[in-house]
């Protein structure tokens, strides 16, 4: 089924802002979440919290710790524990190479947001560099000249 209007390809369920101020995001991979029970429904609900989740590799798997779900109201004895670790799919030779970068070159794998890809629950998940105190304050302050010249093209009416 084609994406249209009305349904669109991607539905941004939550993303994890916090991430890109923590990290410089080498790589991004999209990788399929396992859910169980009305975990589903809450994601739909917008119920997700990505703030202070990060992945693990143990055994070959992918698992994301961390991320809280918010239970399902109407889900009763099928809701599952918010905090519960969840498996990560992907291919077993991007799970390997994911593995040796992490464990060789001390990146850190952190989801970086949650979506509906045709009915489906995806993470982008980000192998990233932790940044320095410095390197923040860097990307602060470009931030903030860019936003005081967009503000002063904006008033003089100048276009370039």
């Amino acid at each position: 089924m084609a994406p249209t209007k009305e349904r669109p390809a991607t539905k941004t369920i939550a993303t994890n802002r916090e991430a890109r101020h923590e990290y410089f995001v080498l790589e991004a991979l999209e990788t399929g979440v396992e859910l169980k029970g009305t975990e589903v429904k809450s994601l739909r609900a917008g119920g997700v919290n990505l703030k202070d989740s990060w992945v693990d590799i143990e055994d070959g798997e992918l698992l994301v710790k961390g991320m809280h779900i918010t239970p399902y109201d109407h889900g009763n004895i099928f809701n599952q524990d918010p905090m519960r670790v969840r498996r990560l799919l992907a291919h077993k030779n991007e799970i390997r190479r994911l593995h040796q970068q992490c464990k060789l070159q001390g990146y850190t794998l952190v989801p970086l947001s949650l979506y509906f890809k045709h009915g489906r629950v995806k993470m982008e998940l980000g192998l990233c560099k932790g940044k320095k105190l410095y390197d923040k304050r860097a990307d602060a302050a470009k931030r903030d000249a860019k936003r005081s010249i967009d503000r002063a093209v904006k008033s003089n009416g100048v276009y370039y």
